[in-house]
Formats: structure tokens, C-alpha cells, sequence
């Protein structure tokens, strides 16, 4: 049988999205022989509870599901497994010295940007939020320093300045799966080369917080329309029209000058003006509501 390996994370690559959890269906369809995975499910303390998708994979191939707050409180258990290797993806919790030196191959981790650019809890969020036209994958080992292991691989694509938190997620979990396939057989066997990384060149993302959602009329329209993206799934971008409390969902940019905050309307559409432009809603949630175009709100909410 093959060398036994142990899966850590739940393959959310940011906050709110939702996982096709790409990575373990690749090893597992490459018949690599996963022993068990350690998760877990914070998401649903905070917010409406949504089924754990690698979970529900790992279940039904009869894989074990372990769940701690902190992996050294399983520590003699994962020692058991005898694994060779670790793959994680998006654990969301630190792994101490002590658990990655169980796996005498160590443990590899895909993460969503080209490091040493991007290291942090939010490179996803953050190449949306500062414009940039190229992000990437890297495959690197897990050390104690937050992202700081050697790179076995990368890969870069572009960005078309539309892409939300979601579809950016879904595109990096295939590329990173893709790339552990090509890598594992070589960390499994010592012949893996990998680079260290340019410590000096490191840039680190910040936490996005709840508030951060709150759209604020003072900033450009082209970095709200970035927020709209970036914030999509959570914490969403939020604001009040009249007196409706909404999350828009989809925005676009047109020119124009006014005082900021002030309503922008036309015959079918409306916004905001905002310190550099015009932030022109497409599409929004008001509370309590589903999804609905900006024409459908003026049909139902008059302003």
C-alpha cells in the first residue's frame, strides 16, 4: 500500500468561499492513501452553519474526520498513523514544531500567492483590493514562520480585474492541486528541490475584519468596486439606501463629481458618488432579501 499521508485543512482558501476540495479528489484519485484529516469548522461559530465540504468527502471514502482546537492535543494520535507526509490546505490555525516533525517528509502546503509576496491569512482578498494583474501558487514546507518554508513550485496567472474572492479561490485550489500531484512524488522519494524564499522581499497580508465592509463614500468608486469582489462571501460590502440596510453584490465605475456619499441616480440605474467617481450599483441583497438587480430594487423600494 501506499505511503501513508495525513490532510490538514478544510480548503477554504479565504474566509466565507466555499471549497470543491479539489486537492484531496486529486490525491485520492492519483490513489495516494490518506489516513485521515484534521479540520475544522470556526466558520459555523460565528455564522449561519454550512456543511464542512471536505468533511462530507472524507467521510464517504471511510477516512476519519478529526476535529481539535489545537493539533498538539492530538498529538499521540497522529503519531500513530506512522504518516511519511502532511499536505495543508488553508488549516487556518498555527502547527507547532513539534507536530511537523512527525512527518519525516515534513508537511507541504499549498498557498495562494507567489510567495514571498502576499505571506498572511488574505492574499486572495488582497491582490483583489490593491488591483494587481498577476497572483500565483506556491507549493512550500511548513515551518514554524508564518509562510516562510522553501518553495518546491509555483505557478503564476493573470487577473482580469473581475474576478471575485470565490472564482480567484477556485482557480488557485486547481492550480495548487495540480502542482502537489507534479511535487509529492519527489518529497515522497528525497529527490524534491525546493528555493528558499527571499525573507527581505516578504510582504504580509493584514486580517480583514467585520467592519471593514462597511463601504465608505470618501474612498475611490474603483477601490469600493475592489471591496465588492474582495468582500464578496464575507464580510460583504454594506451600506444603507433610505431606509434599507443592503449588500451589494455587484457594482461598476463611471465618471463623474459630487459630493461623496450623495445618491447618484439615472433612469435605470443609481449609486453613490464617491471622492474619485461614480460607484454604480448592479446588483444587491437588502435585508432579509435575496439577491436582485438595481432596476428590481427601484421597482420595489422607490427612492
Amino acid at each position: 500500500m501506499a505511503a501513508p499521508i495525513i490532510f490538514f485543512g478544510n480548503e477554504r482558501l479565504a474566509t466565507g468561499v466555499v471549497s470543491p476540495v479539489s486537492t484531496l479528489k486529486a490525491l485520492l484519485g492519483a490513489g495516494y492513501n490518506i489516513v485521515a484529516v484534521v479540520s475544522h469548522n470556526e466558520e459555523s461559530k460565528t455564522r449561519k452553519s454550512r456543511p464542512l465540504e471536505i468533511a462530507e468527502i472524507a467521510e464517504s471514502q471511510n477516512i476519519p474526520v478529526l476535529l481539535p482546537d489545537k493539533p498538539a492535543e492530538i498529538q499521540e494520535q497522529l503519531e500513530a498513523y506512522k504518516a511519511k507526509v502532511g499536505i495543508l490546505v488553508a488549516y487556518g490555525k498555527i502547527v507547532p514544531q513539534a507536530i511537523i516533525d512527525i512527518f519525516p517528509k515534513g508537511i507541504i502546503n499549498i498557498h495562494p500567492s507567489l510567495l514571498p509576496k502576499h505571506r498572511g491569512p488574505t492574499p486572495l482578498e488582497s491582490v483583489i483590493l490593491n488591483g494587481e494583474l498577476t497572483t500565483g501558487v506556491s507549493i512550500m514546507g511548513l515551518t514554524k514562520a508564518m509562510d516562510a518554508g522553501p518553495v518546491y513550485a509555483q505557478e503564476a496567472f493573470p487577473l482580469t480585474g473581475t474576478e471575485t474572492k470565490q472564482q480567484l479561490a477556485d482557480q488557485a485550489l486547481e492550480i495548487g492541486s495540480r502542482l502537489i500531484l507534479s511535487v509529492l512524488p519527489s518529497v515522497l522519494d528525497g529527490s524534491a528541490q525546493s528555493m528558499p524564499q527571499d525573507d527581505a522581499a516578504a510582504t504580509y497580508d493584514e486580517l480583514i475584519e467585520k467592519n471593514d465592509g462597511i463601504l465608505n463614500f470618501a474612498k475611490p468608486a474603483m477601490q469600493l468596486e475592489r471591496e465588492v469582489r474582495a468582500f464578496k462571501e464575507w464580510p460583504k460590502s454594506r451600506t444603507t439606501i433610505g431606509d434599507k440596510d443592503v449588500v451589494i453584490t455587484k457594482a461598476h465605475i463611471i465618471d463623474g463629481t459630487g459630493e461623496p456619499g450623495k445618491l447618484w441616480r439615472s433612469s435605470k440605474e443609481f449609486g453613490f458618488y464617491t471622492v474619485n467617481g461614480i460607484f454604480v450599483i448592479d446588483s444587491l441583497k437588502p435585508a432579509g432579501k435575496g439577491d436582485m438587480t438595481a432596476a428590481a430594487f427601484l421597482n420595489g423600494y422607490p427612492i
